[in-house]
């Protein structure tokens, strides 16, 4: 048997590694080189990584669509040729700024303006109007990055299998913040944080390259023999008409998933919980920095930052694994399996709740603690994105990700913008803000903290609520 499903798993990998990157350019460049030169508050940061979470959500919930519409290989590759065109467009908001300012001809000239002037304001509300046209030129293209990859997964893979070879291009996501760090902040520091975009950004083109020849769907492909086709669709071995092609399989109408109890299943799971992972993803940066002051540049926010992302890294990769056990060593149907792994890994982000507690005595607690609770959204992930392969028709995955993908960035809209309010907030009111012992903007964290631990045990509740148990959507 052929394994050609593995080196395509590998595209989708490299693919998630790259979409992360490009959305951690941004943070990890925000405070101590953006944030300055544009005179952003922490509200500002909040206002745009949460209008680029629902600008994601919006452009979410048509590129499932798009992606059944266009077919696997052309969605991707247009997917990934808007988001990497809009990372590398951040790098000129410098420049831009400057046409719309009057009294700054230059990009070195926007620091030097007075902070709290008119000046300032002008700068930081143009700039903001900038930033936020790339981050929905970057949102419209990544969303199709999941809905694309689970569609591939499902035409690639048989279910037993579709949680692990999640796990694995989903690992994309923590290797993509993991090696963000050491790659990004070294960028801007010796080139400027334009050319970290640039660079980054660029990467995406790269990928398109090797898509475009290595990809075909599996019935198709020159690489695939007989052997690994029939153990692809060994689910639907009894209709022929499956094995050969899955073009003149029924597709639902948009409208309608919205009828079936498993899509809103999906939409609650990803709703609650996607917010948690886009928080730490864009403010764990912020956080080490304003906290033990340790910038992204520095050694010890490259370190903080590599071990949070290390630990997701790894412990995510158990999240594809531990619901193939449980179908293999305890005959479980593959959603009572899921769902199984996933109530397991809805108690991991509970260790949230001490990360600030834990920062009292050192900065790695936090660093450790968050990365557990990170480790455990991955893992939920690679489930609740499995779920949908499970229960819905090939012809329908796409569309229901990208419901569901909406929901969730429409859930991280709610957050982002928040956070960024209640830091602003807390930090003006300093000892008047308080929260279960903490003042100022320690409180904001712990606050946000408490929500993401509590998350997933909310969201599996609810999930097993309106779907107790497999029932596959019939056409």
């Amino acid at each position: 048997m052929t394994n050609w499903r593995w080196w395509i798993c590998s595209l989708l990998f490299v693919a998630t590694t790259v979409n992360y990157l490009d959305r951690q350019v941004l943070s990890l460049t925000y405070k101590e080189f953006i944030a300055p030169e544009f005179h952003w508050t922490d509200a500002d940061y909040g206002t745009i990584t949460s209008l680029f979470s629902i600008f994601y959500a919006v452009a979410c919930l048509f590129a499932g669509k798009f992606v059944d519409w266009m077919g696997t290989k052309k969605g991707f590759l247009i997917a990934i040729g808007v988001w990497s065109l809009g990372a590398v467009m951040h790098a000129g908001c410098g420049v831009a700024t400057t046409w719309f300012v009057d009294g700054v001809d230059s990009v070195a000239a926007l620091r030097a303006v007075e902070a709290g002037s008119h000046a300032a304001l002008a700068i930081s509300t143009v700039s903001v109007y900038l930033f936020l046209l790339c981050r929905g030129i970057l949102a419209l293209g990544e969303s199709g990055n999941f809905p694309a990859a689970i569609k591939t997964t499902a035409e690639y893979f048989p279910k037993k299998d579709r949680a692990f070879a999640t796990s694995i291009f989903n690992a994309g996501a923590s290797v993509g913040a993991l090696s963000a760090p050491l790659l990004i902040p070294p960028l801007a520091k010796h080139l400027g944080w334009e050319m970290a975009f640039i660079i980054i950004g660029a990467l995406g083109f790269i990928w398109m390259f090797f898509w475009q020849f290595m990809y075909d769907k599996p019935e198709k492909s020159k690489h695939v023999n007989e052997a690994e086709l029939e153990y692809i669709h060994q689910d639907d071995a009894f209709d022929a008409a499956a094995k050969t092609s899955s073009d003149d399989e029924n597709s639902i109408p948009f409208i309608r998933c919205f009828r079936y109890r498993q899509t809103w299943s999906f939409i609650v799971g990803k709703f609650l919980t996607d917010g948690v992972w886009w928080f730490f993803l864009f403010w764990a940066p912020a956080y080490f920095h304003d906290h033990f002051n340790a910038p992204a540049s520095s050694p010890l926010g490259q370190g903080l930052i590599f071990t949070l992302y290390a630990i997701v890294t790894v412990v995510s990769l158990f999240g594809g694994y531990l619901p193939k056990l449980f179908v293999e060593k305890r005959g479980m149907d593959p959603y009572a399996g899921r769902m199984l792994a996933m109530l397991i890994f809805a108690f991991f982000p509970l260790v949230a709740l001490a990360a600030q507690p834990m920062g009292a005595r050192s900065p790695w607690w936090p660093a450790v603690l968050i990365g557990i609770a990170a480790a455990g959204h991955q893992a939920w992930s690679a489930n609740i994105f499995s779920t949908v392969g499970d229960m819905f028709p090939k012809s329908t995955i796409a569309s229901v990700t990208g419901i569901g993908a909406m929901a969730g960035g429409i859930g991280s809209m709610i957050i982002q913008k928040v956070a960024g309010n209640l830091f602003t907030y807390a930090a003006e009111q300093g000892a008047a803000f308080h929260f279960l012992g903490f003042e100022g903007k320690p409180a904001g964290y712990f606050i946000m903290f408490c929500y993401c631990g509590l998350a997933y045990l909310i969201g599996w509740v609810i999930m097993k609520s309106l779907v107790p148990k497999y029932k596959h959507v019939e056409v």
